[in-house]
């Protein structure tokens, strides 16, 4: 549709005559091959552009309607070809309508003023009284969202995110709204100042008021029966129906909501899903997961996380107002009727029992069971480590990532093992044997965090940790072997060298992201300077740091695992390689044969008959033959030289 001409006399008496009034004629500008054949019943005033009418739309149930505007009133309205517009009930004003887009059956859809549909929405997320706020746009990732959320300590960063999110702000400003092509609009209220991209439906939404749903034909999106949003954005590919209400959201890539969710003022990224329950206040990363009616997530930051029927958290202690917030790094899960006091941490991969009042920090503890028994709470370190869930978790969530096309927004590191969690596991295995030193090894129990540590568990603990560091490194530096080309010691040395520029130092998780602090610094500076002034180059810098993951943690291994063995690898025989190789793969087997033995559990419980045939214990099976044969062809082509 590009040239447009005004309509003919002959084409003003045939609308006349099929009911159609204008407040001017003159106004209404048309496709060159345009007919007022499929145009009855409508009401035009302000500036109106029609195109052809040609298609045919087939419906459910084998029902055909023909495109056209019927029972319509339009107001400064552009319509692409071939749609069909049919029985709005109130009118349609301040739009352009892409082509092949079917609205039926809508009560009003009007852009009201200037408008920036939800872009520079200030979202007043962990912090309910404000504080945290974080501005949302439309290619907003969790990983710039974590630097407005959590630096609040640098003013100048946050000033000049701001900046530049309001520069994007401005450009998408406008008067008019946009409804994409291939769209479907049915039975549907009130829409107002909302943005709606290609090939989205929206079938049966109550009210949708200042927002944007980047759809698209790769990944459409879907807005259902009975939803109320405002204040919004929601991303591509991804799913809220089901009666669910919300205000002031960021929804993210290939996210699910459902079953008469609520939230407000919070942050959903990719994959995550709602369904049930409530959300306020909370900032969820990567696959954050709640199913539950009884379910309750507020003030928190959660990824990778799986939330159990009737949790709760509280935000305030009844004196302040609701000023606290909480962390559940990466990989938490809550068991059923669990409860935390914020402000509390509860560290990475680890499981929440029972109700928690004494605001622990477990951050340095990964891995850990959390419980709580007669008001009392206890930590298991590393129990998690051998737990078949979790290794279930890791395998299935680059599985059930939904994302499609190429714009993904997020960057998501998978990785259970990674310099992030191993750097934790390694002040964990200091604070255990500092914990034995003070207390003693005759102890019981060992305070920790305002809970306690039993010594069996600590013991345990211990053990745990160590296959797991060895896991690590041996991972790490195996992979480098077997990627060397050499024929000497020298050569495999030299192969060892750290050829990146960052790694060292202390490791952060930028909501799913997994990078060296070193790198995330350099990037705030930049942005606090000046030097990255625009949107699109810091995105494409810290989704650099992403790509080039693996440079970095080989980088930090060499360091971590020469402090950790007492040993440089640049001096390191042939024997010595074999060893530690021999160390990976006992760490390995003795890891996944706690797995076996934590199935053989739930199994017997189950009373399933056919343990051995289960997938997972087939997998677990395979892995231990697999890494042994792995570890026999590194022994091998280190005995070669």
């Amino acid at each position: 549709m590009e040239k447009f001409r005004r309509l003919t006399s002959d084409e003003i008496e045939m609308l006349k005559s099929q009911m159609c009034y204008a407040s001017d004629w003159n106004a209404i500008e048309v496709a060159e091959d345009f007919s007022p054949e499929n145009v009855r019943y409508a009401r035009f005033s302000g500036n109106i552009r029609l195109g052809t009418f040609r298609k045919e739309f087939q419906l459910a149930g084998g029902m055909v309607k023909h495109s056209g505007i019927y029972y319509a009133t339009l107001h400064n309205v552009t319509v692409g070809d071939d749609c069909c517009i049919e029985n709005v009930k109130n009118y349609i004003a301040n739009y352009r309508i892409g082509s092949g887009t079917f609205i039926e059956n809508v009560d009003i859809i009007l852009t009201d003023g200037l408008s920036s549909f939800g872009n520079g929405v200030q979202v007043s997320v962990l912090n309910e009284t404000g504080g945290c706020e974080v501005m949302i746009y439309d290619r907003l990732s969790a990983q710039l969202a974590y630097l407005m959320a959590f630096y609040r300590h640098r003013p100048s960063l946050l000033s000049r995110l701001h900046d530049m999110i309001g520069q994007y702000v401005r450009s998408v400003e406008s008067t008019f709204g946009t409804i994409g092509r291939d769209v479907v609009i049915a039975d549907a209220g009130y829409i107002k100042n909302v943005r709606v991209g290609d090939f989205c439906k929206i079938e049966g939404a109550s009210r949708l008021k200042n927002g944007s749903i980047n759809s698209n034909e790769e990944a459409p999106v879907h807005v259902g029966v009975g939803v109320i949003g405002d204040d919004f954005i929601i991303s591509s590919g991804s799913d809220v129906e089901d009666g669910v209400t919300f205000s002031r959201c960021f929804i993210g890539q290939a996210c699910r909501l459902g079953h008469n969710y609520s939230a407000s003022d919070s942050l959903f990224f990719s994959n995550c899903h709602g369904e049930n329950g409530e959300a306020c206040a909370i900032f969820a990363g990567p696959f954050t997961v709640t199913h539950h009616k009884s379910t309750l997530l507020i003030a928190g930051m959660f990824s990778f996380m799986n939330a159990g029927s009737g949790s709760n958290q509280s935000n305030h202690l009844y004196k302040l107002g609701p000023i606290h917030h909480g962390m559940m790094e990466r990989g938490s899960k809550t068991a059923s009727d669990s409860y935390i006091l914020w402000p509390a941490k509860v560290g990475a991969f680890s499981l929440v029992m029972g109700r928690h009042v004494c605001h622990q920090d477990t951050s340095d503890l990964p891995f850990s069971y959390l419980i709580e028994q007669q008001s009392t709470s206890y930590i298991m370190p590393g129990a998690n480590l051998k737990s078949v869930g979790t290794i279930r978790d890791a395998k299935k969530w680059p599985s059930r990532d939904r994302r499609k096309g190429p714009g993904k927004l997020d960057s998501i590191n998978f990785n259970l093992l990674s310099p992030y969690t191993v750097q934790k596991m390694l002040r964990a295995v200091n604070i255990l044997n500092e914990l034995k030193r003070v207390s003693g090894d005759t102890s019981d129990y060992y305070a920790y965090q305002s809970g306690r540590i039993k010594a069996t568990s600590l013991a345990n603990g211990l053990k745990y940790y160590g296959y797991a560091i060895d896991k690590f490194f041996g991972n790490s530096l195996i992979t480098r072997i077997m990627n060397a080309e050499f024929s000497s010691l020298e050569d495999l040395r030299k192969a060892f060298v750290p050829r990146s520029q960052y790694g060292d130092g202390e490791w952060v998780d930028l909501a799913g992201m997994i990078a060296p602090g070193k790198a995330v610094e350099d990037i705030v500076s930049d942005v606090e300077s000046g030097r990255t002034s625009d949107l699109e180059i810091l995105n494409e810098r810290i989704s650099s740091l992403h790509s080039e993951y693996y440079r970095y943690e080989w980088r930090w291994a060499c360091k971590a695992m020469e402090d950790y063995y007492g040993f440089r690898l640049s001096e390191l025989a042939a024997d010595d390689l074999s060893r530690l190789v021999r160390r990976w793969r006992d760490s390995v087997v003795a890891l996944d044969r706690l797995l076996y033995e934590d199935a053989r559990k739930e199994f017997s419980l189950s009373g399933m008959p056919d343990f051995e045939s289960d997938p997972f214990v087939r997998s677990v099976k395979e892995h231990i033959e697999v890494k042994s044969s792995l570890a026999d062809q590194v022994l091998e082509k280190l005995d070669s030289i």
